[in-house]
Formats: structure tokens, C-alpha cells, sequence
């Protein structure tokens, strides 16, 4: 996605190209971060190349930039706290594309995500209730009754 981290309407630093009519977001939702992108999206002109494939093979993308931080570097410990702060920051920016490519791919698919990730989590609950799973990385198949 070729949007630098500073440039980012609503989320931070000033925006030299254009003033967004979004207003600015300290903490977005995923509601306000489809907003954005959608304005993003549209001042571009770029609706007519972001059908569901395409979104989907951009995400793809990204998972692998975020994948190929990671690459070679051995387990990376919560926090990541042996990584520099640009090396954190490289990692924000990709994560950041993976995010609202899949907001924005929900969006093309007409699926309400914040919806779809409660019913997602009922069903998580009801394959992996605790008392069974607890400590355990065995996938729910492998549980007996």
C-alpha cells in the first residue's frame, strides 16, 4: 500500500498532500479506519482495482512483508525487545497494510468484520472451552469427549 506512516489521514503527522475531511482519530475503530481508507481510496480513484481478488492477492502481499521481517531471525520474543525502534517502526507500517487491506476486503465482500469476529469467537469457545484446552496447542479435533 503506498501510503508512508506519516501521511496517514486521521492517524498522525500532517497531511502535505490534502486535507481529509475524516476527522482526526486518536484511538480509530475498525469503522473509522474503513472511513478512512474508503476516502483514501476514492480521492484516488482506485475503486475500479480493488475488487475482492485483488485485495485479497494485496493482502497476500503484505503477510509476506511482515513475514519476511521475522525471516531468519530466530524466535522473537513479546515486545520484540531486541529490535530497534526503526526495525519496530518498519514492522507498525506493514502491519498497519495487512489491517486495512482486510478491513477493506470485508468491506468489498459486503461482511460486517467486527460482527463476524464475535460469532467467529462463540464458536472458538464452544471447539476450545477451557476446561479442556487449558495449556494444551492441540487442535480441537485431536480432544476426546
Amino acid at each position: 500500500m503506498a501510503m508512508n506512516g506519516d501521511q496517514v489521514c486521521g492517524l498522525k503527522g500532517d497531511m502535505s498532500e490534502q486535507q481529509s475531511t475524516s476527522p482526526i482519530v486518536n484511538e480509530p475503530t475498525i469503522e473509522d479506519i474503513r472511513r478512512m481508507q474508503a476516502e483514501f481510496t476514492d480521492e484516488r480513484n482506485w475503486n475500479q482495482f480493488h475488487q475482492p481478488r485483488n485485495l485479497l492477492l494485496a493482502l497476500v502481499g503484505e503477510v509476506g512483508e511482515v513475514a519476511e521481517l521475522f525471516q531468519w531471525r530466530g524466535e522473537a520474543a513479546e515486545g520484540l525487545p531486541d529490535w530497534t525502534g526503526p526495525e519496530r517502526e518498519h514492522l507498525a507500517h506493514e502491519l498497519s497494510d495487512v489491517l486495512i487491506y482486510l478491513v477493506e476486503l470485508a468491506e468489498k465482500c459486503h461482511i460486517d468484520l467486527p460482527q463476524a469476529v464475535l460469532r467467529k469467537m462463540a464458536l472458538n469457545r464452544l471447539k476450545y472451552p477451557a476446561s479442556k484446552v487449558h495449556g494444551s496447542a492441540k487442535k480441537y479435533t485431536e480432544y476426546n469427549d
